[in-house]
């Protein structure tokens, strides 16, 4: 069997693989974004830790198998430091709900402009993330 990469052109992205969403990925991280790696997520390798060809755009991964990583970087521990987490919408928005409960203040009410487009909505709930972090650090 042989990997087919993702084709930019046909198929629907499951997260923007655009440098925005990556950077904004970054800020997140370094913001003190709570995560600890696991399948189902997706992860940007930035400084290139990752010998393996990735199948998406930007050296982005999907953890698949967690202990494939492991392999490749030594530990759960390497992964969280070396490579930065893209939550997808859900992530976020769940990320969103957990930090609020914890918030003392009121919670805060996430409306998001209908007439965004996709790209624009998503970026706009990482730059939400990141207020939240921020306020709560």
């Amino acid at each position: 069997m042989h990997s087919t990469p993702f084709d930019m052109e046909n198929d629907l992205a499951p997260v923007p693989f655009d440098r925005r969403i990556c950077e904004m990925a970054a800020k997140l991280k370094n913001a003190g974004i709570p995560w600890k790696p696991h399948v189902g997520c997706f992860i940007w390798d930035r400084d290139e830790y990752i010998s393996v060809p990735s199948p998406f755009p930007e050296r982005i991964y999907f953890i698949l198998n967690l202990g494939r990583f492991t392999e490749l970087l030594g530990s759960i521990e390497n992964i969280a430091e070396k490579l930065i987490w893209i939550p997808t919408w859900h992530q976020a928005r769940e990320l969103m709900n957990r930090l609020s409960r914890q918030q003392t203040e009121e919670k805060r009410i996430i409306k998001i402009d209908q007439s965004m487009n996709l790209d624009d909505e998503y970026a706009a709930l990482y730059d939400m993330l990141l207020q939240v972090l921020r306020r709560n650090s």
